[in-house]
């Protein structure tokens, strides 16, 4: 009811993608295109500096498939900011048409969902979905100025700075996109703006259930089931929420706000942002299956659709996840 599936199975050709000091001191430092000296990019703001690390990230995945911007049909954008100005302002360098989306941090997996649409149809030869954000600019959009140097409480997350796309085409690659399910909103009343790990839990779990109903599938069919941030404390609510379904993902679900920084402690619950699971995969995820360390991933990007004129007028938060299964075939 929630899944399309793809018969023409489109493919993953490449990735870009880069990252902040901090995110390349984990998991993603060795395999991210470019790690970042400092989080300004040698730019005046924090906005610019998450404008130019997302289209570092679009140039790089189309250099990366060996094409030229004038061989790509389509771009697939959006980010955390109001009005998505990082995605509009990168896309107006390239002479690319633009589609620009909005699913907080579930952005990833509705981009590639929409690209691989369009490609799986045959409207368009390729496409390429992409997305980011930045610790600071987010900071400052959806919590305090850094300079009061709020004390961040136990349950918060840290928002990622860095940026990943994804070249998806006709042909040209062994992964491909086999399905997307696209979710609902889903709201179970949390207002804490600092715990959304636990606000989206439910989201993700609603979206993985509908995956699984819709293909006949159980989840041990994946070797990866990847969730957007849903950090530490999220990460055990969904697995208990699954489990309370009769759903096990204790062998094979990971989520990449909980392994993006090296000591998690340190971070509180981990990575958040739209740029948490756009690196992550763009880069560790997507070398594992390129090199078919693994060959069945769902990645269920998460996202919390909130903003601080909602929170402040005290709405709770609704949330959404979609999720795309990726596959070698």
């Amino acid at each position: 009811m929630q899944t399309i599936v793809f018969e023409n199975k489109p493919k993953i050709v490449a990735t870009g993608s880069i990252a902040g000091p901090k995110e390349c001191q984990g998991v993603v430092g060795k395999f991210v295109d470019k790690t970042l000296q400092d989080d300004t990019f040698n730019e005046e703001t924090y906005e610019k500096a998450e404008r130019k690390m997302l289209l570092f990230a679009i140039e790089k995945a189309i250099e990366n498939a060996g094409l030229k911007e004038a061989d790509v049909r389509m771009l697939v954008a959006g980010d955390l900011l109001n009005q998505i100005i990082s995605a509009s302002f990168a896309a107006r360098e390239f002479a690319i048409p633009f589609l620009g989306v909005y699913g907080a941090c579930s952005t990833l997996s509705e981009s590639i969902a929409i690209a691989a649409s369009l490609v799986n149809a045959g409207y368009i030869e390729n496409a390429v979905a992409a997305t980011g954000s930045h610790f600071s600019s987010a900071e400052r959009q959806y919590r305090y100025p850094l300079e009061l140097g709020c004390t961040r409480p136990p349950q918060s997350q840290w928002t990622v700075t860095g940026a990943g796309a994804a070249l998806i085409a006709n042909a040209g690659s062994r992964v491909a996109i086999t399905s997307a399910t696209i979710g609902k909103v889903i709201d179970y009343g949390v207002t804490d703006v600092n715990n959304m790990g636990c606000a989206m839990a439910p989201s993700a779990r609603d979206t993985i259930l509908a995956h699984l109903k819709d293909t006949g599938r159980d989840a041990s069919y994946y070797d990866l089931i990847v969730t957007g941030d849903l950090g530490a404390l999220g990460s055990r609510v969904l697995k208990d929420l699954l489990w309370e379904k009769g759903v096990d993902v204790q062998g094979n679900h990971i989520d990449c706000g909980e392994i993006v920084y090296n000591v998690i402690e340190d971070e509180f619950q981990g990575g958040s942002g739209a740029g948490c699971s756009a690196v992550v995969f763009g880069s560790y995820i997507f070398d594992k299956l390129r090199k078919r360390e693994v060959n069945k991933v769902l990645l269920c990007a998460t996202g919390a659709l909130l903003s601080t004129v909602s929170s402040g007028q005290g709405e709770s938060i609704p949330c959404i996840t979609h999720a795309v299964a990726i596959e070698n075939v």
